[in-house]
């Protein structure tokens, strides 16, 4: 479970510091060359919309670099058992949450993974 929690973290991370860097430097995120959704950011952006921000802002790109970068060090501080890795994990995948679809599904399997980790007490 614990090597599932950090195999998650990192992809996740690795991903969102990825796509949110790539925007900042190359102008717009990762999205599908052609077909139906050609151009088109993911259901995240109507979440982000929706709340008055523009998907496409600077500062919605750099927030996917400082999640990103959240996920991948406390990925890290829990492989190497901190004792703050777990409750600050939780809370990232709350944060995460947002991040709809693949966010959302990572985040409450991460929270649930963890719950059933610390129901078994390691």
């Amino acid at each position: 479970m614990r090597w599932t929690i950090i195999a998650l973290g990192l992809f996740i991370g690795a991903w969102l510091a990825f796509d949110g860097g790539r925007a900042i430097i190359v102008g717009d995120y990762v999205t599908p060359a052609s077909g139906r959704f050609a151009g088109q950011l993911g259901p995240w952006s109507r979440l982000i919309a929706a709340i008055g921000l523009d998907p496409r802002s600077m500062p919605v790109k750099a927030l996917h670099v400082v999640v990103g970068a959240g996920w991948i060090i406390l990925a890290v501080a829990f492989m190497l058992r901190r004792p703050w890795a777990s409750p600050m994990l939780m809370a990232w995948c709350v944060a995460t949450l947002w991040y709809l679809p693949w966010g959302t599904l990572i985040g409450l399997v991460v929270l649930g993974l963890l719950a059933l980790l610390h129901g078994r007490g390691t």
